[in-house]
């Protein structure tokens, strides 16, 4: 599922003056000292130790300490003074519903390829909202610019030692970086990589490659530039993802954007395995890495597990097919030769990743009483005809599968749905889509939800 600022984060924007607003509890961990002390979902804590939580780092740096005195407010609204003792590394045992207490940071930048943008009007508000914020990158693994931080933010970077960042760097080139994201700032990078490497702290960088823009050689130049700050025992760089640009047909026109075609994708990944071969020669491993994507655009096989090494970006698209067929093979170790009452099931996946994961689905029907049925759907929506599944929509999905063999039951991979609730990115809820198909749905959060789906064991 993919993380979404919450409507109730998109209406508290910080402002110069602006107090954090309590931190609300989401759920109390059985047997924690939260519910030792009674706390229950709903109740606010203000502060501990006199001091407001600005997110959820503060709330964990302020909870290290052995003596607490918080301040909540129940669902009365009745305010209570609670005092405890307890273990350094111990934790309270308390959710939240949100990650931000004092509003979230939102991008300044304007570039022409921001998903964002490139959505229809009238969805959600969080759907539109421009997530820069630092601290997210470091809790979640979100990306960010450095474009919007102050001065007070490099200082708590530093000071709480908020390492690893992720960084979408798109370019080195001051004036080419400036002028993709069209902001100035933007052309400061260099100069704040230096500062990261200075102070020993790190970030892993993405690059989106806008055809005509960024590639050829001012990609190289920015992995070349990139590769510098990854030597030594605490390289300030980890790791470069290397990923195609996303284009809809809601985007703005005159963008001067193209997409990424089959000759792009086999030109980038002939470009960077040659900068790879290079780098794990300096370096002991492959630094730069390409998306599924440009594999899948090229008609290429995608490359053994080992070329992952610890799949150091796996939550950008790097190696996450990969990934997911090391995990079928661990989840099918063990198949039955056959299987009783007979089961039909259909599996939807993007169209971008359907050959990829064909094999899969011969292997599952090689059980004797299992026909498993893979719709691979393109995004009328989008506007795309080679997708990721994370992408698809509830419309997707109702044009697609309209007058398709579902089987008795159609595995929806839970990629496609927002975090904490069951809806897509058109805004069509699960409910709605189960409503409106005529067999039963069963969400896919893995490759062995998919194996326990097939078999009719519980998901």
């Amino acid at each position: 599922m993919w993380n979404e600022p919450s409507a109730a984060l998109a209406a508290s924007l910080p402002g110069p003056e602006r107090q954090p607003d309590p931190a609300v509890v989401a759920r109390v961990e059985p047997g924690s000292i939260g519910e030792e002390l009674g706390f229950e979902c709903g109740d606010r804590l203000i502060s501990i130790n006199g001091i407001r939580p600005r997110d959820l780092i503060d709330l964990q740096v302020l909870c290290c300490e052995e003596d607490l005195t918080l301040e909540v407010e129940d669902a009365k609204g009745v305010r209570h003074v609670v005092e405890l003792e307890k273990d350094a590394d111990d934790g309270l045992g308390l959710e939240f519903t949100e990650a931000l207490f004092d509003g979230l940071k939102q991008c300044n930048n304007h570039c022409p390829f921001c998903f964002i943008d490139q959505q229809p009007p009238g969805r959600r508000r969080s759907l539109y909202l421009k997530d820069d914020d630092y601290r997210l990158s470091f809790l979640y693994g979100s990306y960010l610019t450095l474009t919007n931080l102050t001065a007070a933010d490099w200082e708590r970077i530093e000071a709480q030692r908020l390492s690893p960042l992720y960084v979408s760097v798109h370019a080195t080139d001051p004036e080419l970086r400036s002028r993709l994201l069209l902001n100035p700032r933007a052309g400061l990078l260099m100069e704040q990589l230096a500062w990261f490497d200075e102070r020993d702290l790190q970030i892993h960088a993405q690059v989106v490659v806008c055809p005509g823009h960024n590639d050829g050689p001012a990609l190289e130049q920015t992995l070349r530039d990139l590769v510098r700050h990854a030597d030594g025992d605490w390289p300030a760089v980890l790791s470069a993802a290397v990923v195609p640009v996303g284009l809809t047909r809601f985007r703005p026109e005159g963008d001067g954007l193209v997409a990424a075609d089959r000759a792009c994708a086999i030109a980038v990944i002939e470009q960077v395995e040659a900068l790879q071969a290079e780098f794990r020669q300096r370096l002991g491993g492959r630094f730069a890495w390409l998306s599924d994507e440009w594999y899948l655009l090229a008609g290429r096989p995608l490359p053994p597990r080992d070329a992952y090494e610890d799949l150091p970006q796996q939550e950008n698209g790097v190696g996450s097919i990969r990934a997911f067929l090391e995990a079928l093979d661990d989840a099918t170790a063990e198949l039955p030769s056959a299987i009783r009452p007979g089961r039909r099931c259909s599996w939807v996946v993007g169209a971008l990743v359907a050959e990829a994961l064909q094999p899969v689905v011969d292997r599952l029907n090689r059980i004797e009483g299992l026909e498993l049925i893979l719709h691979g759907l393109p995004s009328p929506y989008w506007g795309q005809s080679q997708v990721v599944t994370g992408l698809l929509t509830g419309s997707d999905l109702l044009a697609g599968l309209s007058g398709a063999d579902l089987g008795d039951r159609l595995l929806l991979p839970a990629v496609m749905l927002r975090q904490g609730e069951p809806v897509f990115l058109d805004d069509l809820s699960l409910t709605e889509l189960e409503q409106q198909l005529p067999v039963p749905i069963t969400l896919l959060h893995d490759a062995a939800d998919l194996v326990r789906a097939c078999l009719g064991t519980s998901v």
